[in-house]
């Protein structure tokens, strides 16, 4: 009889840990989705400026100062994952048709605010990116524990869903090409 209880009490303990580290892990997912949010606010926050910046310069770019804040728009109500993925792609793109514009304009670059702004947009596009690769890692733990044995079976009995990765699109990692 004590054999048996003791059995069911490790059962108990073990079903309670797994149970815990899925939790966890749901936690620090949404605490790193959290955190590219904030990131991704950041940036779109700035984007105006480095926009106003250059209209001051590149007048007749009008076409792609309409981009930027149409794609600006679209991040900015884009939810979850995947459509924050595809928005953020698109102004990201924008963002370096807006660059490769910029260095047609040396009185720009040597501006001192256009300098500060694409520092800042520098260093908000680092932390987006290292937000992006913890939550990515945060996810892909978390989708390998509801899809590993046992924890899959107390996964599926307590509802516990795999997350999306934020990922960015392959047409991203191309060098921009500036018509004129």
């Amino acid at each position: 009889m004590l054999i048996v209880l003791a059995v069911v009490v490790l059962l108990g303990v073990f079903l309670v840990v797994m149970y815990n580290s899925l939790v966890q892990l749901r936690v620090r997912s949404e605490s790193a989705w959290s955190d590219i949010d904030v990131q991704l606010k950041r940036r779109h926050d700035l984007i105006p400026n480095l926009v106003e910046t250059v209209k001051g310069y590149a007048t007749h770019e009008k076409s792609t100062f309409e981009d930027i804040a149409k794609y600006r728009s679209m991040a900015m109500q884009a939810t979850g994952p995947v459509d924050k993925a595809a928005a953020e792609n698109q102004l990201s793109s924008s963002l370096k048709t807006l660059f490769a514009v910029a260095e047609n304009y040396p009185q720009l670059q040597a501006s001192q605010e256009f300098t500060q702004l694409q520092n800042s947009l520098s260093a908000i596009e680092d932390a987006i990116q290292n937000a992006r690769r913890y939550y990515n890692a945060v996810v892909r733990d978390l989708n390998t524990k509801i899809q590993s044995f046992p924890t899959n079976i107390l996964a599926g009995m307590f509802g516990f869903q795999q997350k999306q990765f934020f990922e960015t699109a392959a047409a991203d990692r191309e060098p921009v090409a500036v018509k004129f």
